[in-house]
């Protein structure tokens, strides 16, 4: 097959990917014996970076708006958080909420948690109302900290929480002046299979899910995309102004990190007009990205000084073939450390040997499968068993669970089960389903296609389609809702599409639509677009409806279809040149 048909499908052809590899393999090899950590093992992630201040003391460790700490001096303070939070009755196996935007007190509550042996809840300071409500209950945490700026999250509760388990972040830091700076004793004891963090995806039933990390899933990630994949110098500094309720800053950048003994520089969030003046003031040589942030700072108008930079490899998900190139070109990246996971997925794939337009490898097992379009669930042949799909094809990927891939699961039972594949190839094999398409490239690399199931994802958040649709149905004009993700040109993941109904009598107000949507949902869930349709039930069953509408988008369709201007205008009549002001980043507003 010639060079061009593969690229356009994807295969990876064996002359590029022998040369790419050889020499980066040694160092790939080194990383393989973190891999045979038993989950019994006295290690964890408290340990790990306890040990790197020990070793390296004076080294910065995370910088923050012109402020560094070493590693010796954010784990003292690490220690004097963690000695406040017992006082406060917060032992090993007990749950510690996070309701914080970025700064070096949200990581480092995060580590004073996990060194005590207690789970760090980090939740989305996104949520309101019911959403937060229950996703507190969830936690059941022993104590909640939240910063001053997360104060309106929680006045969109319905009841307040408990005076004795809110830790005003203020206090924390008073509190912590006069507190024990010694490493705590338990530190040392903690197993890797205990749990580390809860972080929140979305749910099929409308609430979040809180997806759970063990240490020792964690310790793989240090393994595998830090030690392996990512390969940071100890001179390094890894900027990251993603959310720190997202695993690709809690996971992915702070195992970097602590892999090699780096520093992590934290922006307080992404700003496409600051982020180049950022990385030069905390001078990075690294950050992490989703991909939606490359390609808004492709928008920007090019500069002579887009290669006056300091960054020599950016490591993250959902860098698009489409703009790899030019993205490396314009910004002068000379590696892309692209790779695949999800919070609670047991495996993921990182591009360690600086291959173009790839995800990766995983030296864990795994299938691509054939699926099923309309229900998004793998297809089964007459025995009952599952088809791989043959290199350069399209499939729904899952991952084997094994002893030395578990699957976490998430804090329902119920929603677990759901994930899981039994008798896949052959009796009593268990498969964990990402719910995720990648196409098969060969030699153990995939490209992420697309997501599917009742969920996609925007602004590098999942969007619960069902949780949409709830908040939507609740107005008092809409009688039906049906809500998919579409795709926009010039943007990552699927902005969110709504088909509504309204009831008798009632007319279209976007205004008032907008305004619901806002107050009942995080702004990114809130679709941009909005078709108003005589019914729903137009076919044979629901789901095939939503397909239907989901492959018709915003494109000619039936009845009348609005857009979202923003907070203030709500929802008014598309025009012209509407996708393309989304594609650029302009819209909506608020």
């Amino acid at each position: 097959m010639a060079a061009d048909a593969r690229h356009k499908i994807g295969l990876l052809d064996l002359a590029t990917a022998t040369a790419k590899m050889a020499p980066a393999l040694p160092t790939v090899i080194r990383g393989v014996p973190g891999f045979l950590r038993k989950p019994t093992d006295k290690e964890s992630i408290g340990f790990i970076f306890q040990r790197a201040a020990a070793k390296h003391p004076e080294r910065p460790f995370v910088r923050f708006e012109g402020d560094t700490l070493t590693y010796g001096q954010a784990n003292d303070l690490v220690n004097r958080y963690a000695s406040v939070l017992v006082d406060r009755g917060v032992q090993r196996g007990d749950v510690v909420g996070v309701l914080a935007k970025n700064s070096m007190r949200t990581l480092l509550v995060a580590l004073a948690a996990v060194k005590l042996g207690a789970t760090a809840g980090m939740l989305n300071f996104n949520q309101r109302g019911d959403v937060l409500e229950h996703s507190l209950g969830i936690l059941d945490a022993r104590v909640v900290v939240i910063d001053e700026d997360c104060l309106e999250a929680l006045d969109s509760l319905d009841e307040a929480l408990p005076e004795k388990v809110v830790l005003h972040a203020d206090e924390l830091d008073r509190l912590a002046e006069s507190a024990s700076a010694e490493n705590p004793a338990v530190t040392a004891e903690i197993q890797a299979k205990e749990k580390a963090y809860y972080i929140f995806t979305s749910g099929t039933t409308g609430m979040p899910k809180a997806s759970l990390m063990s240490h020792f899933r964690w310790l793989k990630s240090m393994s595998g995309l830090g030690s392996m994949g990512v390969r940071l110098r100890k001179d390094d500094v890894l900027y990251c102004c993603l959310p720190l309720y997202h695993n690709n800053a809690l996971t992915v950048s702070l195992s970097s990190v602590l892999a090699s003994g780096a520093a992590i520089a934290i922006g307080r969030q992404f700003s496409v007009s600051r982020f180049w003046d950022d990385v030069r003031a905390n001078e990075a040589t690294a950050f992490t990205y989703i991909g939606e942030l490359c390609r808004y700072l492709l928008t920007q108008d090019e500069k002579p000084t887009d290669k006056d930079n300091t960054i020599r490899l950016i490591v993250g998900n959902g860098l698009r073939p489409e703009i790899w190139d030019e993205f490396k070109d314009r910004f002068g990246i000379s590696r892309v450390a692209e790779f695949y996971g999800a919070s609670e997925c047991n495996i993921a794939f990182i591009n360690a040997f600086n291959l173009d337009r790839t995800a990766g490898f995983c030296p864990l097992p795994y299938a691509v499968v054939e699926y099923d379009d309309e229900t998004g669930k793998a297809k089964r042949d007459s025995n009952g068993r599952l088809t791989k799909v043959s290199a350069g094809g399209v499939g729904l990927l899952l991952s084997k669970i094994t002893d030395r891939a578990p699957f976490d699961g998430y804090s329902d039972e119920d929603a677990t089960k759901k994930k899981l594949l039994q008798d896949g190839f052959k009796d009593g094999d268990c498969w964990f389903d990402t719910g995720d398409l990648v196409r098969q490239q060969g030699f153990r690399h995939v490209s992420f296609v697309d997501r599917l199931g009742d969920t996609f994802r925007w602004k590098g958040e999942n969007v619960a389609t069902t949780q949409v649709e709830g908040a939507l149905g609740s107005h008092p004009d809409v009688d039906q809702a049906v809500v998919f993700g579409v795709d926009v040109p010039g943007t990552d993941g699927k902005a969110g599409m709504a088909a509504l109904t309204l009831r008798s009598g009632k007319k279209f107000d976007g205004a008032s639509l907008a305004a619901h949507a806002y107050e009942s949902l995080p702004s990114y869930a809130v679709p941009l677009f909005v078709r108003v349709v005589e019914s729903l039930e137009a076919t044979s069953t629901f789901k095939s409806k939503k397909v239907e509408l989901r492959k018709t988008g915003y494109g000619d369709g039936d009845g009348d279809l609005y857009v979202l201007k923003g907070k203030a205008d709500g929802y008014v009549e598309f025009y012209d040149g509407y996708v393309d002001e989304v594609g650029g980043g302009k819209l909506p507003k608020g």
